[in-house]
């Protein structure tokens, strides 16, 4: 089998299951042999990408700026140089200036997208259905394509469902000694109380508000105080919706039981040492 070249297009690289995915295929092509690129405006997970033998181009790709359509120009040059044989759209915009500059080469590179959520529907979204095979994370996510999408081809749709590595997160997991500690001095706040870990990035859809109104309906309920912490909610150009946050957890009277925080690569110790997750 001949070695191929896959180019990943993502807005960043800090954290999240496209992000996650990006890693994993790019480790997948590497240790199969094949070249691996990927382009994204940067972030913390660039480090580990190239470090598995994966090339990253910096583009500020995902940036919803009108500027932002220049790198389609930039994107033509990497294509028509690398010559891919696949480039793989994981985000709307991403895609579109993917599939603009993939057309605009030649030999023509396959263009395949991922549906990593439900996208509000419309034109802008539509780039996602226009790949040659379009990859759903989740039989929900098929589902939502093919209702608000229905001249999509059925076969062209392939459910790849995102999964948990029992390596990198074992069963029955727990923290060693000096974590704990690091731990217990990072969050006094959390010392003693039973904690639930909502790990996720800073978007509204992953239901971060929701989270803060159970915490407050269990102690008003059920007399439970319990901590939140909303790991990986705290990113780069959400501070307004961090705001958000702490403004409904001041309203509720939890706010010194909820804690968020940026990023992190502890996501098992945490995991494993919540009261539920």
């Amino acid at each position: 089998m001949r070695a191929i070249t896959v180019i990943q297009l993502v807005p960043r690289l800090d954290a999240g299951g496209a992000e996650r995915s990006t890693l994993e295929i790019a480790d997948a092509l590497v240790r199969a042999g094949h070249r691996s690129i990927v382009v994204s405006g940067g972030g913390r997970l660039v480090q580990r990408l190239v470090a598995a033998g994966s090339e990253h181009v910096t583009l500020g790709i995902g940036a919803k700026s009108i500027g932002t359509l220049r790198h389609a120009l930039a994107l033509r040059r990497l294509f028509a140089d690398a010559a891919p044989d696949i480039v793989h759209a994981r985000s709307r915009l991403p895609a579109w200036l993917g599939w603009w500059a993939a057309r605009r080469v030649s030999p023509r590179p396959h263009f395949v997208t991922t549906v990593h959520g439900r996208n509000t529907p419309g034109f802008y979204s539509g780039v996602m259905l226009r790949g040659e095979r379009i990859v759903c994370v989740s039989e929900s996510v098929r589902r939502y394509v093919l209702e608000h999408y229905p001249r999509v081809a059925v076969e062209r749709i392939e459910v790849i469902p995102r999964g948990v590595d029992p390596v990198a997160f074992p069963h029955g997991y727990a923290p060693d000694a000096a974590w704990r500690e690091r731990y217990a001095q990072e969050f006094p706040q959390l010392r003693s109380l039973p904690v639930l870990l909502m790990p996720a990035r800073g978007t509204r859809l992953k239901g971060h508000l929701d989270a803060i109104r159970v915490v407050a309906e269990l102690e008003r309920t059920h007399g439970v105080r319990a901590a939140l912490l909303l790991a990986g909610a705290r990113e780069p150009g959400r501070k307004g919706y961090v705001a958000e946050l702490e403004s409904l957890a001041r309203e509720l009277g939890v706010e010194a039981r909820v804690v968020v925080t940026p990023p992190r690569d502890d996501v098992r110790e945490l995991m494993a040492s919540a009261a539920c997750v």
